[in-house]
């Protein structure tokens, strides 16, 4: 067990909440920080009373005062979801610069690690295929889904530039696509839109021809790698998800087969700058984490399933 303490950004979101989890299973004591946007009060209800946790409903585009001893500023704030980022594009740009700059600022005073969250999307409509850290991407700077992708890009810049001027000791998690309970039923990402039209009995309405790829990790395999990047000594950026790779036709057809449904599959217009295909290397994970994802994909949709069978 551990006396430290994290500051988590982010807390109530999806990922954020289950990382607020974990680390208060290793004995953190965390503080949990939101502006609740797209994250939810529902993600936390559970540690209601817990002590080692507290939660402050803030924006961290404004300067950051968090009191008292930080070990760790863990920086999960910011939409993530295309039909989140484009309803509040401004937010998001914000929350990447301004944000993550008061975030770095945090750490920085308190003498604290910091872990970003940044993401798969830095690579863009990848060239590169799987995705290696040293591909700089392939990024429409001018196009709709920028002021997520250059967002992140800009924190991964300046994180690094804190990194080597102001000597905060940085982490960089390049986030691929996750899956799990807690996810939104209406935050218009494949996994959650699939299984909840798929267990309403509704058409599954795919973009484009359903070749285009991704690769989900469950998110208990996420933490895992999150945990362990945070606890490492490396400093640059590491890919932190699930090499296995579907299409998303094929995607489209195991929730058809593990919801139970027959439900016909539409297509729909392939949103302007969708990335074609998507799948990380971890072999740096591999070498510098021990960290690979063990969750079989049947088993973690499964029990994505059985949570949004609950809510539907």
């Amino acid at each position: 067990m551990s006396d430290q303490r994290a500051v988590l950004l982010g807390a109530a979101g999806f990922i954020g909440s289950h990382l607020l989890d974990r680390l208060l299973a290793e004995g953190w004591r965390v503080t949990g920080v939101d502006n609740l946007i797209t994250g939810t009060l529902r993600n936390l209800e559970h540690l209601a009373r817990e002590p080692r946790f507290d939660f402050v409903e803030a924006d961290i585009c404004a300067p950051l005062e968090i009191p008292g001893r930080i070990d760790a500023v863990l920086d999960f704030a910011s939409p993530a979801s295309p039909i989140d980022y484009l309803k509040h594009p401004f937010e998001t740009l914000h929350v990447g610069s301004i944000g993550v700059e008061n975030a770095l600022r945090l750490a920085k005073r308190a003498g604290a690690r910091f872990l970003l969250s940044s993401t798969s999307e830095v690579y863009g409509d990848p060239l590169e295929h799987p995705q290696r850290e040293s591909y700089w991407g392939n990024v429409n700077p001018i196009g709709p889904r920028a002021v997520y992708d250059e967002a992140k890009r800009f924190a991964e810049a300046i994180t690094m530039a804190y990194r080597r001027y102001e000597k905060v000791d940085v982490r960089i998690a390049r986030i691929f696509n996750t899956y799990g309970p807690r996810m939104r039923l209406d935050d218009g990402r494949v996994v959650p839109t699939f299984v909840a039209q798929a267990l309403r009995g509704e058409p599954i309405t795919m973009f484009g021809d359903g070749s285009q790829t991704r690769s989900f990790c469950y998110v208990a395999d996420e933490v895992e790698g999150l945990w362990r990047l945070l606890r490492s000594t490396y400093q640059d950026p590491v890919n932190v998800g699930n090499p296995h790779e579907l299409t998303i036709m094929e995607f489209a057809q195991a929730v058809q087969r593990l919801v139970g449904s027959e439900v016909p599959i539409v297509q729909r217009p392939l949103p302007e700058d969708d990335p074609r295909v998507r799948r990380p290397d971890i072999s740096r994970a591999k070498e510098v984490l021990g960290w690979e994802p063990k969750v079989p994909f049947d088993e973690g949709m499964r029990r994505t399933i059985a949570w949004f069978r609950e809510r539907v």
